[in-house]
């Protein structure tokens, strides 16, 4: 024993040969080394012959003991002197029992597992003792003791699985085959990792071995990635380990479908934590390219995390009706949108108000989802681009409004065809009450969400009964009306929410119900945007496309891998049936991960153990001396030749030399430094008139094209400019003539529109620049100029300026609209007005209906505007009576002739341009006093 190791010779005898080492001695002290050679120039004989040195005849001590040292580390070498020699210690009563744990983390060092299993197999052949040899990673069982040879050739066989141990089978493969015979010593080589079967100690317990023995590596170096979110930050990865009490640092890789590393992070665990969060940082772009997420420099299948589609964060455009978002944010349509889906998704909204020029420019950036929220009629340019976007693979989801209750019913972009109008409390198709949700399908995607109790419907827009509704409903009300419908367009899919998205319809928009839907239809789009015609991956059986070894790395043989059955609801786990690994094809794949979402790895606990001896499972448990000996002896050969040349002479002809190495130095040219470059004035022609305009406020209206209608429309404006001058404390400023087509819309509060048959019809880019401009808060004043008191007049009672002005409207996605009620804002803004004449007083005044709250508000002295209505309608022909000549005469008299109706008019223009200029500011100021008395003031 040398410091408590024990020492042995595996060739004893050779020892002997260190008698001959004063032979050895001899025959070198006897040997001289070889005469050194003089040059022969005569002055150099004459000094050696001067000072005459003689040659020794014997060698030096020192060199003699170099080369017994050299001859001993051989003839040592040649013996093999080995520390901690194996000692057979197995038990003669019984069979060797070998219990070896062959998963997903014994990957990184089977080989000693190997090594410490083939010695113990030597151990018992040289004892004849059988041996039974049982894998915890096998699929299936053989416990029946056999000849050494046999479990050698098994063991050489062996492989670790890329699944966590199943000891409880083979556990039951072993309590049958030892029914009749106890093994004499049972060998566990276990991974340290607890697989939900705490009876394996006691199982091995109870065979009654003679000697129970248990080989455990360093459990601590397993980890395993449970769980990724493609976060907005970046990508946040979950991992556990077995708690210790030590910290560590685990770098974090994340590869491309080619393998490639593309970006990199870590995940750090504290001490005694078993659990712990990384986050790999990368741009969306790039996040998209993951395919899977490692831990570097641990090759198993739990540090080895598979991404598919699902797990990709999406690009979702949204798309909105109302222009509320910056003044009123909670009733906004997108608001609740965006508050869902930010965790879950990269928002992209259009930079333009004009969906002509937005949705191509949306479509453009490539997203997997587009959502309209209320949005009825879209410019004829943009269905051919929509619809070939969803055929690609787009996901077009949209809310229900009062724009989408208007809209027409032969919409192409809808999934069901949907009646016009909408069932709400009070209407003609209304409940008696809220309508509650009813339980989700199984066969769609909520399938899974519990019921909820507190989500109450009070109005929607209804599908027409087909013979396919039922299929292609997600979510239902209680009375079986559908909630949410769906139907595949090529690679794509429509879905419509038959509510609004914000809370006016319904409270769902509030409720966490809200959150998951949204999220799970998202999930359900193409990950890279639209590209390609791939199909999407349906729930179905699944066969293997690329499996995971225990080295983490995907393989193409499937072997007896079964198809993988995918469930709406439930996520799948990996079984020996259906190991880790990709199911689909190359078309599309779902990933399968060796863990579910909140595993964490456990030690396996010994606590229902008998008596047993703990082994560590170290490689270097037995090793020799002789590779060091040998290379110790090597090292003195070498050492002697050069002595030997040393004291030869031959290094004396080696004169050393200076080398001088020549430095050039380059001398660089410096750069001409450019002046700066003068740029001329960019000011584009028009600036000076454009920051004009938005410093006075100035009344607008459409340049017809027709001479007449542009000159009334011009005195029109301003006589009223000069009437609020007057009446108000609005000073606006001269009137503008608009050519819609090029010029700035957005700098007047609101435009007058005469409608005239004769005059040219605006082109589509013109009537979508007007509907952008009303989308973004403006309001735009159509004047048919023909006395009709509804637009719903038979065809034979049509004026040519109304069908003209249903044409226009055609091509506009509008509001449902209603005359003015008697409690709106309107009446109430500067002068309190019954009705709104202008050279006629036969036409009502249409604005934009507000449907909601009608029971809650009918007692209150006037009905709140949130916003402004961006569209009115009349037939009374303002401008008509507003219009005058350069000393104030008014040009045209009203019909029937009087002048108090002249007076009602400029009063109606009065109100108008107070309710664009302060929105519902009347309506919240008719209630101050019941505010000051509820806040007892």
């Amino acid at each position: 024993m040398i410091g408590g190791l024990s020492f042995a010779f595996a060739n004893p005898v050779i020892l002997s040969a260190l008698l001959a080492l004063p032979i050895i001695w001899w025959l070198l002290r006897m040997t001289p080394p070889r005469p050194a050679a003089e040059v022969f120039p005569p002055l150099r004989v004459l000094a050696s012959v001067i000072k005459r040195e003689e040659t020794p005849s014997k060698s030096p001590w020192w060199l003699t003991l170099i080369r017994m040292l050299m001859a001993a580390a051989v003839i040592l070498a040649i013996a093999n002197p080995v520390f901690n020699p194996r000692s057979n210690t197995l038990a003669s009563s019984g069979p060797l029992l070998l219990l070896i744990d062959n998963s997903w983390a014994t990957a990184p060092d089977w080989e000693r597992r190997v090594e410490a299993a083939s010695a113990l197999i030597d151990d018992a052949e040289a004892r004849d003792v059988a041996v039974s040899i049982v894998l915890t990673g096998d699929r299936q069982h053989d416990a029946t003791p056999g000849s050494a040879a046999a479990a050698r050739t098994r063991l050489a066989a062996a492989a670790p699985a890329p699944l966590p141990a199943d000891r409880r089978s083979a556990l039951a493969a072993i309590e049958t085959a030892f029914a009749d015979i106890a093994p004499g010593t049972a060998a566990f080589i276990t991974d340290g990792i607890e697989s939900g079967d705490s009876q394996t100690m006691q199982g091995l317990a109870e065979l009654g071995a003679a000697d129970v023995r248990v080989i455990e590596a360093d459990g601590a170096q397993a980890v395993a990635i449970t769980d990724t979110s493609n976060e907005s930050s970046g990508m946040s990865v979950t991992a556990t380990r077995l708690k210790t009490d030590t910290s560590r640092s685990l770098p974090l890789v994340a590869y491309d479908s080619r393998g490639r590393s593309i970006a990199d992070g870590s995940i750090d665990f504290a001490p005694g934590e078993g659990v712990a969060k990384g986050t790999i940082e990368a741009p969306f772009e790039l996040r998209n390219d993951f395919a899977r997420i490692g831990v570097e420099g641990a090759a198993t299948a739990g540090a080895t995390h598979l991404l598919d589609d699902g797990f990709r964060r999406r690009r979702v455009a949204l798309l909105s009706g109302e222009a509320r978002d910056q003044s009123q944010p909670l009733l906004s349509p997108l608001y609740y949108i965006d508050r869902a889906l930010a965790p879950y998704a990269d928002l992209v909204e259009p930079r333009e108000t004009d969906l002509a020029i937005a949705i191509p420019e949306l479509l453009e950036q490539r997203p997997s989802v587009l959502i309209m929220a209320d949005i009825g009629r879209l410019p004829e340019a943009t269905y051919p681009l929509m619809t070939k976007w969803i055929e690609n693979g787009g996901t077009l989801i949209r809310f229900a409004g009062p724009r989408l209750a208007a809209a027409p019913a032969d919409d192409p972009l809808v999934p069901v065809t949907l009646r016009q109008g909408e069932r709400a409390l009070g209407g003609a198709l209304s409940w008696s009450e809220p309508q509650p949700l009813a339980d989700y399908p199984a066969n769609g995607p909520f399938a899974g969400m519990a019921r909820p109790t507190d989500i109450l419907v009070k109005r929607q827009v209804l599908a027409e009964p087909t013979a396919d509704l039922v299929e292609r409903t997600w979510a239902s009300l209680a009375d079986g009306t559908p909630l949410v419908t769906t139907a595949v367009r090529g690679t794509g899919r429509i879905i419509l929410f038959h509510v609004s998205a914000e809370a006016t319809w319904s409270n769902l928009p509030i409720s966490g119900d809200f959150v998951e839907m949204l999220r799970r239809s998202v999930q359900l789009s193409r990950s890279g945007g639209v590209t390609g015609e791939t199909k999407a991956v349906k729930a179905q059986a699944l066969a293997p496309y690329r499996l995971l070894n225990a080295d983490g790395v995907l393989v193409a043989e499937t072997g007896t891998a079964r198809p993988l059955e995918v469930r709406p609801g439930r996520e799948p786990l990996a079984t020996p049936d259906n190991p880790p690994g990709l199911y689909g094809s190359e078309d599309g794949f779902t990933a399968l991960n060796l863990l579910p979402r909140d595993a964490e790895l456990q030690r396996i606990d010994m606590t229902a153990a008998g008596p047993y001896a703990s082994e560590r499972l170290v490689r270097a448990e037995s090793w020799s001396l002789k590779p060091a000996l040998l290379t110790l002896a090597l090292l003195l050969l070498l050492a002697d030749a050069m002595i030997v040349l040393f004291m030869g002479g031959a290094f004396s002809r080696i004169r050393s030399a200076r080398s001088a190495a020549a430095l050039i130095c380059l001398i660089a040219g410096a750069a001409l430094l450019l002046p700066p470059q003068a740029f001329a004035d960019d000011t584009r022609p028009g600036d000076d008139r454009i920051l004009e305009r938005l410093d006075t406020t100035h009344l607008a209206y459409v340049v017809t094209g027709e001479d007449e209608v542009d000159r009334l429309s011009e005195s029109g404006l301003r006589g009223l400019t000069s009437f609020l001058t007057y009446r108000t404390t609005l000073e606006p400023g001269a009137p503008v003539g608009l050519d819609i087509m090029s010029d700035e819309l957005s700098l007047y509060p609101i435009i007058y529109w005469p409608i005239s048959a004769t005059a040219p019809m605006p082109s589509p880019q013109a009537v979508s620049r007007i509907d952008a401009y009303m989308r973004a808060g403006g309001t735009v004043l159509f004047d048919t100029r023909d006395q009709f008191s509804s637009l719903g007049a038979s065809s034979s009672g049509t004026s040519p300026n109304t069908e003209r002005l249903q044409a226009i409207l055609g091509n506009l996605d509008i509001p449902p609209l209603e005359p003015v009620p008697t409690d709106h804002v309107l009446t109430k803004a500067f002068y309190l007005l019954t009705n709104f004449p202008g050279r006629y007083n036969g036409s009502p005044l249409w604005i934009e209906a507000q449907l909601d709250n009608r029971e809650e508000e009918s007692n209150r002295p006037a009905r709140p505007g949130d916003g402004v209505t961006p569209i009115m309608i009349t037939g009374n022909d303002f401008a008509g009576a507003w219009a005058v000549d350069a000393n104030g005469a008014a040009l045209l008299p009203t019909v029937p002739p009087d002048e108090m109706q002249r007076e009602y008019s400029f009063r109606s223009g009065v109100n108008i341009m107070m309710y664009m200029l302060t929105g519902n500011y009347k309506a919240d100021q008719v209630h101050v006093p019941a505010l000051l008395e509820r806040l007892g003031q």
